[in-house]
């Protein structure tokens, strides 16, 4: 069996990035949560915001977990709240290694476009705020943390190394 490589992190700290230049170099199919649920419901994020709430989000983010974790040999890129719903992160974990992006959140938030992004809007402190409640559940759920990666292609050539040591032993 295959596993899941699954991409953890503060919105804008590379997932999508990051799990597109895993799924090249492994020959895999990416899965990036917010992209698949957009897919799935016509609509944008910040519309399913808007107008059916967070918690309306937050079912459908489940519900796709769930059919994730059924599935092998994907690279998966989660929202950046997908974590702070155990049931959720608990299914990709079942058939998944959990890697941490942990970027600096002054230098993800400095770097962010935070238009289409409907939790980044409170402003910085808004969002150093939510890394600080976020990251203990990061570091619970991952398998691994790449501590202020330098870069994506850093990032995806530590994980694939390490995710390659892992599934060989």
């Amino acid at each position: 069996m295959e596993k899941n490589i699954v991409l953890i992190g503060m919105m804008g700290s590379g997932k999508t990035t990051v799990g597109r230049l895993l799924a090249r170099r492994l020959g895999r199919e990416l899965a990036d949560t917010d992209a698949l649920i957009e897919q799935r419901t016509g609509r944008s994020i910040p519309d399913i915001f808007a107008r059916d709430g967070e918690p309306a989000f937050r079912a459908l983010e489940l519900e796709l977990c769930r059919e994730l974790s059924g599935r092998e040999g994907l690279v998966i890129a989660c929202g950046g709240g997908l974590p702070m719903q155990e049931e959720a992160i608990a299914a990709l974990k079942e058939n998944g290694l959990v890697f941490w992006l942990d970027r600096d959140p002054g230098e993800t938030y400095g770097g962010l476009d935070v238009s289409g992004r409907p939790l980044a809007q409170g402003g910085r402190e808004e969002f150093l705020e939510r890394y600080a409640r976020r990251s203990p559940i990061y570091r619970r759920w991952a398998d691994f943390i790449l501590v202020r990666p330098e870069s994506p292609e850093y990032a995806q050539s530590r994980i694939f190394t390490i995710y390659t040591e892992v599934c060989q032993a």
